[in-house]
């Protein structure tokens, strides 16, 4: 078994942490290979982040450093979901975060479209952790990490004093419908 999964979205979304939180729990509690490629831009906040992750049940499944089209996708803002579409093949499973953006380019995607910032400001009150609530629905529908792979992994990958708010955004998200 092999995924290839793209994560992108905006500067400040906590792409990069979504990334390796869910790399994290696949390699330690999940016993994956992973392969992950991480791009930004130099602007702080609103710029492009992508996370580019190979995923596989061996270690000879994971011979490339990037991505060929991915089967998996989470996309977190319109610009992404436009500019890396090209990136994700026909009948790839796509979580598209629809408080910015109402429909997918691709009709052949099997889409999600899932309000994850709304729900996480409506819920927590912050859109700071929209990032673990898309982690949460995404693991919810592929399973391809144990909720409890993840809760580990951000206990060791955030910091103690957003542990618990992260922890409630992830759980948010898995409880989330389409």
């Amino acid at each position: 078994m092999r995924h290839d999964l793209l994560i992108a979205g905006r500067g400040g979304q906590g792409i990069l942490v979504l990334g390796y939180v869910l790399g994290l729990a696949l390699v330690k509690y999940e016993g994956m290979y992973v392969v992950e490629m991480e791009s930004y831009s130099a602007e702080t906040r609103g710029g492009d982040s992508r996370v580019e992750m190979i995923v596989a049940d061996t270690e000879e499944e994971t011979y490339s450093l990037r991505i060929g089209k991915a089967d998996m996708a989470i996309l977190m803002y319109r610009d992404q979901v436009y500019n890396y579409a090209g990136m994700v093949r026909d009948n790839a499973l796509v979580l598209i975060d629809s408080t910015f953006i109402d429909k997918a380019p691709k009709e052949s995607w099997n889409t999600h479209l899932v309000p994850i910032t709304k729900k996480t400001l409506d819920f927590l009150g912050t859109p700071r952790v929209a990032n673990m609530v898309a982690l949460g629905y995404f693991v919810k529908i592929t399973k391809l990490a144990s909720p409890e792979s993840i809760i580990k992994s951000i206990k060791e990958v955030v910091k103690p004093e957003w542990v618990e708010l992260n922890i409630k955004a992830f759980n948010l998200g898995f409880s989330l419908t389409d």
